[in-house]
C-alpha cells in the first residue's frame, strides 16, 4: 500500500539519520522536527537572558521571546486571552496544579470527585488523593466493553455534591476519542458546581483543540507529545476560575509584593509560573505549534485515521492478535494490542531487534488494565512521520514473534 508521511522524514534529524528505524512509540513522546531545535538553538545563541527581571536590551528579548511563544501556542487551542494559559512542564503538572490549588481549596467532606476508569494515572490519582485529603468520595465511571466511557454511568454518578469530573480527551492506551463537549454539557446540566477537566495530552498532537468550543473549564497538555520538547506543556483555563484559584508554588515572578506578615500574588499567567521561566523549550513549543498548523490538524487526523485503518486491517491476518478499543474511526493514532499469551514486552524485544519501536506495559492505565481483564498490551503509535511501511515491519514482526513462539500464540 502507497501511504505516504504527512511531513516528510528528513524534517526530523533523527529519522533521517536513522532510515531503518520505524518509530511507533509516539505517544508516549514524538520525534522533533529540525524547526524546532532551530528554535530552541537559536534563543540559547541570541537571546539568552533571564526574563521579566532585567533592565537591559538583552533581557527584554527574552521577555519578548517567552510572551511570543505564549501567544502562539494559545492561539494553537483557539485561547484569544494567552493570559490564560500557564506553562507548566506538561501535563502531569498541570493537572496535579489543578487538584493542589483548585482542588484543596474547594473540595471537602460530603463532597464528589468524579473519573473514569480510562485514565491515565495522571488524571487518576491526583484526585484520587486530593478525596483521601479531604474526605470526599471518589467515584470511577465504568466503561463500556470497546472502551469507551459509559456515559449513562457518568450521569448516574453526577449531582449537587459532585465538584469535580475529570477525564481525557484521548486515551493514551487504546485511542479512545471520547465526545468532551456533550460529557462537558452533561455535567453542567446534572452537577452544575463541578469544576470540568480535561487531560488533553494525546488530543493536543492530533486533533483540531478549540478550547473554548469544548466546554470545559481547565485543559492539559504537554508539548513533547506534539513535535515540542520535553519539560514543556500548559494548563489553559477559565480566566475567572484561575483568578480565584489560590497559587500552587511559591517564589519568584509570582509575587506582587512580599510584606512581612502577607504577601500578594501577581497577576495571570505569572502567579502560577513560580521561578525562572522555562523560556527555550517555549520558544521550541511554539515552533512546533506553528509547524502543526503549517500541516493542518485536519489533515493529522486524516492521515492517522488512513494509517490507523491499514493497521487494523493488516493485524487481523496476523493469528492471536486482539486488538482493543473501539473501531478505528473512533481512535486516535494508536494501536494497542495483547497476541496470544506472547508477554507484551516479549514483544517489543523481538520488534525492537527489527527496528520496530512500540511500547509495552499498562501505559500509566493500571485502572484501565484491570477492566480490559489484561496485565499489560503492547501498543503501537503513529504521528505524522509514519507510513506504511512502519506498519508493514511492524506486522512482519509480529508475524516473526509467531514463529518463534509457536504454541505460544
Amino acid at each position: 500500500m502507497t501511504l505516504s508521511s504527512l511531513a516528510p522524514k528528513s524534517d526530523f534529524p533523527l529519522l533521517a539519520a536513522q532510515p531503518e528505524l520505524h518509530y511507533l512509540d509516539s505517544a508516549a513522546t514524538s520525534q522533533k522536527p529540525r524547526a524546532v531545535l532551530d528554535a530552541m538553538r537559536a534563543f540559547y545563541e541570541t537571546s539568552n537572558a533571564n526574563p521579566h527581571r532585567g533592565a537591559y536590551a538583552l533581557s527584554a528579548r527574552a521577555t519578548d521571546a517567552y510572551a511570543a511563544a505564549r501567544e502562539t501556542v494559545a492561539r494553537f487551542f483557539g485561547v484569544r486571552d494567552a493570559s490564560c494559559l500557564v506553562f507548566t512542564r506538561g501535563t502531569t503538572e498541570a493537572l496535579n496544579l489543578v487538584a493542589g490549588a483548585w482542588g484543596r481549596a474547594n473540595v471537602g467532606a460530603g463532597d464528589d470527585v468524579v473519573v473514569t476508569g480510562l485514565e491515565h494515572h495522571a488524571n487518576f490519582v491526583p484526585w484520587q488523593q486530593l478525596a483521601l485529603e479531604r474526605g470526599a468520595a471518589f467515584r470511577v465511571c465504568r466503561l463500556t466493553s470497546d472502551a469507551r466511557i459509559d456515559l449513562d454511568c457518568l450521569a448516574s454518578l453526577l449531582g449537587p455534591t459532585t465538584r469535580v469530573v475529570a477525564f481525557n480527551h484521548v486515551s493514551n492506551a487504546v485511542g479512545t476519542v471520547n465526545p468532551v463537549r456533550e460529557i462537558a454539557a452533561l455535567v453542567r446540566r446534572l452537577a452544575p458546581r463541578a469544576l470540568v477537566v480535561c487531560d488533553g495530552a494525546q488530543s493536543a498532537p492530533h486533533l483540531a483543540v478549540d478550547f473554548p468550543a469544548l466546554g470545559v473549564d481547565m485543559y492539559a497538555f504537554s508539548g513533547h507529545k506534539m513535535l515540542g520538547p520535553m519539560g514543556i506543556g500548559g494548563l489553559i483555563g477559565r480566566r475567572e476560575i484561575l483568578e480565584a484559584m489560590p497559587p500552587w508554588q511559591f517564589g519568584g515572578d509570582m509575587i506582587e509584593v512580599v510584606g512581612d506578615e502577607r504577601t500578594t500574588w501577581n497577576a495571570l499567567p505569572h502567579k502560577f509560573e513560580a521561578g525562572t521561566p522555562n523560556v527555550a523549550d517555549a520558544v521550541g513549543l511554539a515552533a512546533a505549534c506553528d509547524y502543526l498548523a503549517a500541516l493542518g490538524m485536519d489533515r493529522v487526523r486524516a492521515h492517522e485515521l488512513a494509517l490507523l485503518r491499514h493497521a487494523t486491517e493488516q493485524l487481523a491476518g496476523v493469528e492471536g492478535v486482539r486488538v482493543f478499543g473501539p473501531p478505528p474511526g473512533d481512535r486516535s493514532g494508536v494501536v494497542s494490542f495483547t497476541m496470544g499469551e506472547i508477554h507484551p514486552h516479549d514483544l517489543a524485544t523481538i520488534l525492537d531487534g527489527a527496528g520496530v519501536c512500540i511500547r509495552a506495559g499498562h501505559h500509566c492505565a493500571q485502572p484501565l488494565m484491570r477492566r480490559l481483564d489484561v496485565a499489560a498490551t503492547a501498543r503501537a503509535s503513529f504521528y505524522v512521520y509514519s507510513d506504511a511501511s512502519d506498519v508493514e515491519a511492524l506486522v512482519a514482526g509480529l508475524v516473526r514473534a509467531r514463529e518463534l513462539f509457536g504454541a505460544a500464540v
